[in-house]
């Protein structure tokens, strides 16, 4: 999952309220959807471990639409207008590109595990797809990796540091948790190798823990992002350097006819 969207400064989500309750909407969306993975991974070791692979599809489809909200958001940022793509890197590689691997990998993660939950329900005729639901486990983690590096490539040099502890806060715990989803694949895999087993067996309990775990460090981070949330909407003042250069700079030099920072900068300018 990525959260970018309170680090650019024009019309995310819309403006005045409208923003607010699609942000907090947005991180809530988050926060409940890995409780809702977590509740699902724990219920592998219950007696209806069928059921607890269901709510983990509820999970990952919640975490999918987080994403794709996300995505929508940033290229509202600039109306949509592709062509200003190329004016800024930061916004190719890590608030378009992030949000569509981190929506991919759970994809494929939430395809892997409806295999496994069809092969319990009909059985024999699904007897094909063991490999490809394991192989889909392992691509899906690898690209909740990827998007949690490209997530904490995002750097501010003039920041206030307290929203820069609390990125980091959320960053931190999202590779980590990425990290271990995709150990965990590897290692079932792993255990699985030559071995004819379907449905719920494929699935051993050492990686059932570790998805424990690492659902658990995605909720310490959808935690600490509502946080972050809240105090960067109340903020009065933005707290967040501005990016010289980039397409929400173009946007507003079209519409208006005037650099920004130029404009701000005039504005500051002490008269003598």
């Amino acid at each position: 999952m990525v959260k970018l969207a309170t680090a650019r400064e024009a019309r995310l989500y819309g403006s005045g309220r409208t923003r607010e309750r699609s942000e907090y909407t947005n991180a809530g969306l988050y926060l409940f959807s890995t409780i809702v993975l977590l509740c699902g991974f724990v219920a592998q070791f219950s007696r209806e471990a069928k059921s607890g692979l269901v709510v983990v599809l509820i999970g990952l489809g919640l975490i999918i639409v987080v994403n794709i909200h996300d995505l929508v958001a940033h290229l509202a940022a600039f109306d949509y207008q592709m062509r200003l793509i190329e004016l800024d890197t930061q916004l190719l590689f890590v608030e378009v590109m992030v949000p569509v691997v981190q929506a991919v990998g759970g994809l494929l993660f939430f395809i892997a595990i409806l295999f496994l939950v069809l092969q319990v329900d009909r059985g024999f005729g699904y007897h094909m797809i063991e490999g490809h639901a394991l192989n889909m486990l392992i691509a899906g983690s690898s690209l909740w990796v990827l998007g949690s590096i490209h997530n904490s490539c995002q750097f501010y040099e003039h920041t206030d540091g307290h929203i820069q502890i609390l990125q980091h806060c959320v960053q931190i715990p999202f590779l980590m948790g990425s990290l271990l989803f995709l150990v965990g694949a590897v290692l079932n895999f792993r255990e699985q190798f030559g071995h004819s087993h379907h449905g719920l067996h494929l699935l051993t309990n050492t990686w059932v823990w570790i998805c424990i775990i690492a659902s658990s460090l995605l909720m310490i981070g959808g935690l600490t992002n509502v946080v972050k949330v809240v105090k960067m909407v109340n903020m009065e003042e933005i707290r967040l350097e501005k990016l010289r250069g980039g397409a929400q700079e173009r946007l507003i030099c079209d519409e208006h006819g005037e650099i920004p920072f130029l404009v701000e900068g005039r504005r500051r300018r002490p008269k003598i």
